[in-house]
């Protein structure tokens, strides 16, 4: 490796900033190595420059979702061919989760969240909720409303994030819901009951939002697993995540009918 991979590749990881080193592991120029960064050109050279495009291409690919692993290639980049191997090791910041309604059901999904690698931030427009007293595990605590944070947030979400809007506020969930569909984040999940939901996705119509943005939102949010306290639905939420990002079959209260509670 040379050096000025090496302290890239160093800096980037201590600065907490997306990178992947691609090493050829075998055939073809074994040994050399590629640095891959979002929106720069990539440090040296696999030994041919489509093949460089190709696995840059590839590598981004990888990067976004938080995934390393093997690739083969021809000695020009062709696919289905095994002229040489690469490892592609990614290096990506945790994933970050936006929470919004300072609720007992926010504290909940803040604490698994974060068992699972999360960055967290918790939103909510009242101070008297929004406090570090009652969110200690929060990395960031906005006294915000929606547009304030997504401001803020919105164009570093991708697929690996999450957003999930915990209140029954119309003046706070849909302005949420709207921000959160101009972003890529991956995940985008809404508390309420069944009839809150055919009461919202009406004002989300009204607000701009087409069919395509509504089938992005998972609500009644998390799966069925028949969950009743904060934590409860903390798991269920934190399943579905997991599920979805996995491609996973799931029974998802969005898709079930009837009460998501049984009486």
């Amino acid at each position: 490796m040379s050096r000025e991979i090496f302290d890239l590749w160093v800096g980037a990881i201590r600065s907490d900033e997306p990178v992947c080193l691609v090493s050829v592991i075998e055939g073809q120029g074994l040994g050399a190595k590629m640095l891959v960064r979002p929106g720069i050109a990539p440090v040296g050279t696999l030994g041919h420059a489509e093949l460089d495009r190709v696995v840059e291409r590839d590598a981004l690919a990888e990067l976004e979702v938080g995934r390393s692993g093997v690739r083969s290639y021809g000695a020009q980049g062709q696919q289905r061919e095994n002229d040489l191997t690469v490892f592609v090791e990614s290096q990506a910041p945790p994933p970050r989760m936006l929470i919004f309604g300072a609720v007992d059901f926010t504290a909940a999904l803040a604490s698994a969240a974060k068992l699972l690698g999360y960055r967290v931030v918790v939103a909510d427009a009242r101070p008297v909720f929004a406090t570090r007293k009652r969110f200690p595990m929060a990395d960031e605590l906005r006294v915000s409303w929606p547009d304030d944070v997504f401001d803020e947030f919105g164009d570093e979400l991708g697929p690996r994030d999450a957003v999930a809007v915990l209140t029954h506020d119309n003046k706070f969930d849909v302005p949420a819901v709207v921000r959160a569909l101009e972003t890529r984040v991956g995940y985008i999940g809404v508390m309420g009951s069944r009839k809150t939901h055919d009461g919202r996705t009406e004002r989300l119509r009204e607000a701009g939002v087409d069919d395509r943005g509504l089938a992005r939102l998972r609500s009644p949010i998390g799966i069925d697993i028949g969950g009743r306290t904060p934590e409860e639905t903390a798991v269920s939420i934190c399943a579905e995540i997991i599920a979805l990002r996995s491609g996973r079959k799931i029974s998802a209260l969005t898709d079930t009918e009837g009460p998501i509670h049984e009486r």
